[in-house]
C-alpha cells in the first residue's frame, strides 16, 4: 500500500476522533498534513490550532454512536478560506467530532474527484454521504440523518 493510501486510511480512521485541536505539518514528500493527532516524531515545524478537546469517552453517548457509524471528514485546501472556516465552525458548534483533510497534491485532488465527482472544497463526508461546497442547511441535514445531536430546531412560522 503506498504512502498516500496509508495516509488517507489513517485520516479516515481518525474521523471518529474530536478535532478541536489540529496539527499541521509537512511530511518528507512535501505534502501538507492536517490531523487531530500529533505528528510522528522527527517532523520539523508543526503548527497547532484550537484548544484541547474532550476525549471520545467524554462525548455524549449519541455523538459517540453517530461517530462510530458515520465518521465525519471535512476536505479543505490552503486556498479555501471563508467557506472552509464556516464549515469548521458549524461542525464545532454542533459538537461534531471530525477529521480535516487538506487537499494539496495531485494525488489527493484525484482522490477527492473520485469521492465527490469533482475536487471542490469544502467537501463534507458523513459516513458514505458526500456534500460538495458549503451549505449550512445541507450540512445540518446530513448530520441529522447520521444521528449527530446538536442542531437547533428550525424556527417556527407564526
Amino acid at each position: 500500500m503506498n504512502a498516500a493510501r496509508w495516509l488517507l486510511w489513517a485520516l479516515l480512521g481518525l474521523a471518529g476522533s474530536v478535532a478541536a485541536q489540529s496539527y499541521r505539518w509537512t511530511d518528507s514528500q512535501g505534502r501538507t498534513i492536517v490531523s487531530d493527532t500529533p505528528p510522528p516524531a522527527g517532523v520539523g515545524e508543526v503548527s497547532i490550532r484550537g484548544k484541547a478537546a474532550p476525549v471520545a469517552a467524554e462525548l455524549p453517548y449519541a455523538t459517540r454512536q453517530a461517530a462510530a457509524r458515520h465518521p465525519v471528514t471535512l476536505y479543505t485546501s490552503a486556498s479555501c478560506l471563508e467557506e472552509c472556516r464556516q464549515a469548521r465552525e458549524l461542525l464545532k458548534a454542533r459538537g461534531t467530532p471530525f477529521s480535516e483533510k487538506a487537499v494539496a497534491t495531485q494525488e489527493e485532488i484525484d482522490a477527492l474527484k473520485k469521492l465527490a465527482g469533482e475536487a471542490a472544497v469544502p467537501t463534507l463526508q458523513v459516513g458514505k454521504q458526500v456534500q460538495r461546497g458549503f451549505s449550512s442547511e445541507l450540512y445540518h441535514k446530513l448530520l441529522d440523518f447520521a444521528g449527530y445531536p446538536g442542531r437547533r430546531p428550525p424556527a417556527r412560522e407564526e
